[in-house]
């Protein structure tokens, strides 16, 4: 199983022990992706927002940045909101990084939890889904085909035009970022699209149905068991021990989410609430090496198996000393364990 981490580059609720400002927050990523390089992690992504707190509008400048400072981890967005995107722009983007970084390049794609991209790049919210759908039929007509013909309703058409770079090994992996919705399993199954579902509360086992629905999918239109990867992000954090874990982790956590909470209509972050989540069956993956390997394990498992797992920890605003020795425990401890 491949293990990463995912960031958002959030500056959330700012930490009571350490006042950064931006370029200071994004040095610290920048090293914190250089390390998980070092420690032995497979892959690092960065998502994409549009609102303040976060510091990732700009995704593929980050990694690119990072890609001069790794060798070896593979580097992809988490997600790239391609509603509110040009895909030729996003294709020639992740081609660039991927040259740079010497066909490190990955693509997760997606429709983004917020809704501030539409507005900001001139989109109507109202045609969210259809959106997504030609958007994303246009960027796997880019990964295919070097000269594109293609037409729809949101964008110009093109005509046996071309679209460079081309990425260094002739494709670039893109899986499809789901939350909880039906259509969106079946989507990435009749594709025939790596599937990156995001589970960041609840109890992992629920998904179940929709995965299932997604590799249904998949075998209709064809497409072979092995070509029909299931990977997992989550809320995450390691530590030496569950209750330091625990303790580093809840702060920020509950402060965050309780601030998100607010605009969904969800109830303030509680302990108890909390511990639930990190509990055997829920979804939060916070603990020590060996708690958390074991419930890696158990939500492979629950899903009919995964061959990816990315953490998500500087939601929490875990300072970043903290973050680089989870870095480590992941890569040199929890990683062996999960096989």
């Amino acid at each position: 199983m491949e293990i990463g981490i995912d960031s958002f580059a959030a500056m959330m609720s700012g930490n009571s022990t350490k006042t950064l400002n931006d370029a200071d927050a994004l040095a610290q990523l920048l090293e914190r992706i250089e390390h998980a390089d070092k420690a032995g992690l497979d892959i690092f992504g960065i998502g994409e927002h549009h609102r303040k707190g976060f510091l990732d509008s700009a995704p593929t400048l980050i990694l690119a940045a990072a890609a001069a400072r790794t060798k070896r981890i593979r580097l992809t967005s988490a997600v790239a909101v391609l509603s509110a995107a040009d895909p030729v722009r996003v294709y020639q983007n992740f081609s660039t990084l991927d040259l740079i970084s010497g066909g490190r390049a990955e693509m997760v794609v997606g429709r983004g939890s917020f809704i501030e991209a539409f507005p900001l790049f001139g989109y109507n919210l109202h045609d969210y889904d259809e959106l997504f759908a030609e958007k994303l039929d246009l960027l796997l007509k880019i990964r295919d085909n070097e000269f594109v013909t293609w037409s729809g309703k949101f964008r110009p058409a093109l005509n046996n035009l071309p679209v460079y770079p081309r990425p260094m090994n002739g494709t670039i992996p893109i899986w499809l970022g789901v939350g909880g919705t039906p259509e969106s399993f079946v989507r990435a199954g009749t594709l025939g699209l790596p599937l990156m579902v995001a589970i960041i509360g609840g109890e992992t086992h629920n998904f179940r149905p929709l995965v299932d629905l997604y590799r249904e999918a998949g075998k209709r239109a064809g497409f072979k068991p092995e070509q029909l990867k299931v990977g997992m992000h989550s809320l995450g954090y390691v530590a030496k021990t569950s209750q330091e874990a625990r303790d580093d982790f809840y702060p920020g956590y509950a402060e965050s989410m309780t601030k998100v909470g607010k605009e969904r209509g969800w109830a303030p972050m509680t302990r108890s609430r909390f511990e639930a989540q990190v509990g055997p069956r829920g979804a939060l993956l916070v603990g020590s090496p060996e708690e958390v390997a074991e419930k890696i394990i158990r939500h492979s498992e629950a899903l009919g198996g995964i061959s990816r797992l990315t953490f998500q920890m500087d939601t929490a605003e875990v300072p970043h000393e903290k973050l680089m020795e989870a870095i480590e425990l992941i890569g040199g401890k929890l990683k062996g364990l999960v096989g």
